[in-house]
């Protein structure tokens, strides 16, 4: 089988353990606590650990490299011009239809509030003000061990494009840096080899412990911000891939392996890897472009998470009884789009961001205890379509710089293999 095929494998035998667990569990003793919380636990923890382990390294050396390989500094401003611009008008347009929508069919509209809500706390979001003072690193060195994206992001790009300026005596080190990307490369592949077993211990655990009770008083919300998801991704991606010759329907097919892999580990960060293999091997995109986009977009680019906020937003309104005016929606669109660029590539993050978006318009915060329930799963639907969209802009500023084979993105071709 492909690697497609077997993560897909996965997936699906995961849901089916996962819902029976839940389902049938208490009837066998000990099975919670061996399986759910001891093997699947242990094991998904320690794949995603190793996923995780390969993002900073990964991102350094391929950043420094894609520099040299750009070459002058106009080439790197340009690129980056078109691909912050791409960012936030792919999120202004995700807040805009989740919101559109969500008035349309006002969920939350009759919902019986019960229980205590109040005791929810959610973690302080950063302020404008420190987001933006965080991207730039104070030291280096602690910034990839706190993995700190941007910081990083900001350090490769200063130090790729020193190197290029030292002339001869940078050769060595842009040779050194070639070199360690190579060896990185395969040491991301051996874990990638893993990826069915630990999607499947992901899956299972996540399925046996939300099961699908959950979904009854929240299923107006849940269905609604997975239709939003759904036309962002095959309209708004889908126009803008139509505009440079891309079709549609093949680049989802190319995408199938990192989106489920988005899926199953909720992580834009640990999906990397598997987003920068399919975009150079399968799509046809230069390294040189697909190794400064997608770390940058991991870490900005949040489309999915837009369009959670943008609804939860009207359905905590509603659920509270407060209406929201027009200048409350434009602020919504604007705090939302700029707390983006906070959203750390990390399961649930955007639940931090949804606290600054309600605070900007006077929502009780603690309605966020409202969509806990269901947030997990939702959580790996938009993960998937943020790793579709980086792959999308990608796309479109590559073929922009003549960094792109169209032929190659509109073929079927192979069977994408690790290895």
């Amino acid at each position: 089988m492909s690697f497609t095929q077997r993560i897909l494998l996965s997936m699906l035998g995961g849901i089916v353990v996962g819902l029976a667990l839940n389902m049938g569990g208490s009837a066998i003793p000990g099975t919670s606590e061996f399986l759910v919380n001891g093997l699947f636990y242990v094991v998904g923890a320690i794949f995603v650990a190793m996923l995780k382990l390969m993002v900073v390294p990964l991102v350094l050396v391929s950043l420094v490299c894609g520099v040299n390989a750009m070459g002058d500094l106009r080439a790197i401003g340009r690129v980056g011009v078109k691909t912050f611009g791409l960012y936030f008008l792919t999120t202004a347009i995700a807040l805009i239809l989740a919101l559109t929508l969500a008035q349309f069919f006002a969920p939350g509209s009759g919902f019986n509030l019960t229980g205590d809500f109040a005791g929810y706390v959610p973690q302080e979001a950063p302020s404008l003000a420190e987001v933006l003072i965080n991207i730039f690193p104070e030291n280096p060195i602690q910034a990839m061990a706190d993995g700190q994206m941007l910081q990083i992001i900001v350090f490769a790009l200063l130090f790729g494009f020193a190197a290029n300026l030292a002339g001869e005596r940078g050769k060595p080190v842009v040779k050194l840096f070639s070199d360690l990307n190579e060896v990185i490369l395969k040491m991301v592949l051996m874990i990638i080899l893993l990826a069915p077993v630990g999607v499947f211990a992901l899956i299972s655990r996540t399925f046996a412990t939300e099961g699908i009770e959950i979904f009854g008083p929240l299923v107006g919300y849940f269905i609604l911000v997975a239709s939003v998801l759904l036309l962002h991704l095959v309209f708004t991606y889908g126009v803008m891939l139509k505009i440079v010759g891309i079709k549609p329907l093949r680049f989802l097919m190319h995408m199938r392996a990192p989106m489920s892999f988005a899926f199953s580990t909720s992580s834009s960060a640990a999906t990397i890897p598997v987003t920068l293999n399919t975009l150079e091997s399968r799509l046809g995109v230069k390294k040189s472009i697909a190794s400064f986009t997608v770390p940058l977009g991991a870490t900005i680019n949040m489309d999915g998470t837009a369009i959670m906020q943008g609804v939860a937003t009207v359905f905590i309104a509603n659920v509270y009884g407060i209406n929201l005016a027009f200048t409350d929606y434009l602020t919504v669109v604007l705090t939302a789009t700029l707390a983006s660029i906070g959203t750390a590539a990390v399961p649930s993050a955007g639940l931090i961001m949804l606290a600054m978006v309600l605070g900007q318009v006077g929502l009780p915060v603690e309605g966020i205890a409202l969509i806990i329930g269901v947030d997990r799963l939702l959580d790996m639907l938009r993960t998937a379509i943020n790793v579709a969209g980086d792959s999308a802009v990608t796309c479109v500023v590559a073929h922009s710089e003549g960094a792109l084979d169209v032929r190659s993105c509109n073929e079927i071709g192979t069977k994408q293999t690790f290895g």
